[in-house]
């Protein structure tokens, strides 16, 4: 009789990297630069960690770029059990808050213990929002969906009715903190999108 050998560290590796496969199956409220479907979050992770790859210059202190890339890699996992929160929704956040922290518990917990409190820390990390290396991340995260909604014509902005006050507010002072090269680099592009989408609210 045979019996199934004892799990290695390589298959608890294995199985956190199996299961990071169903965020691609999350959707998200942005639609692709081309406007022909809305992306998922491991597109999105993946986008900003290119981002983060080529944009580094632009933060607004000295970072550790690979802890960065790190961060915009690990931060979505939640969302395979919490689902993704549209930064335009409304949503109880404590809820949210409490709903991702289990996940996370779950997801880093499939690894060796010694990974998991590694991506689990650099993932509190990114949540905290305390870091030069986190802030920049945050702004990343806030910054590249914008430049998808200016290039496919106002996606997510028009399904829920932004204002440049609301956007101003809920990602412009976000990317501001981080990278305010981009936030006023992406500052008249943007405004300029939903100066037009309020102009055709006003015309009917």
């Amino acid at each position: 009789m045979t019996t199934d050998p004892a799990p290695t560290r390589l298959d608890a590796q294995m199985d956190f990297l199996m299961e990071a496969d169903r965020l691609k199956s999350v959707s998200r409220a942005t639609r692709l630069a081309d406007g022909s479907r809305f992306e998922n979050s491991a597109e999105h992770s993946w986008h900003i960690a290119l981002f983060a790859l080529t944009l580094s210059e632009h933060a607004s202190a000295q970072i550790d770029r690979g802890k960065v890339i790190a961060m915009l890699l690990l931060h979505d996992l939640v969302e395979i059990d919490a689902g993704d929160a549209p930064v335009f929704g409304t949503h109880d956040t404590t809820a949210i808050e409490a709903a991702e922290a289990r996940a996370a518990d779950r997801i880093f917990g499939l690894l060796p213990e010694d990974q998991r409190r590694e991506f689990r820390a650099i993932w509190e990390e990114f949540e905290a929002n305390e870091t030069p290396e986190a802030r920049f991340a945050k702004s990343l995260d806030r910054f590249a969906p914008p430049n998808l909604n200016i290039a496919n014509g106002g996606g997510s902005w028009v399904d829920y009715d932004v204002d440049w006050g609301t956007f101003e507010t809920n990602v412009g002072r976000k990317i501001d903190a981080g990278a305010p090269v981009l936030w006023d680099w992406i500052r008249p592009r943007a405004r300029k999108v939903l100066d037009l989408l309020a102009r055709k609210r006003r015309e009917g």
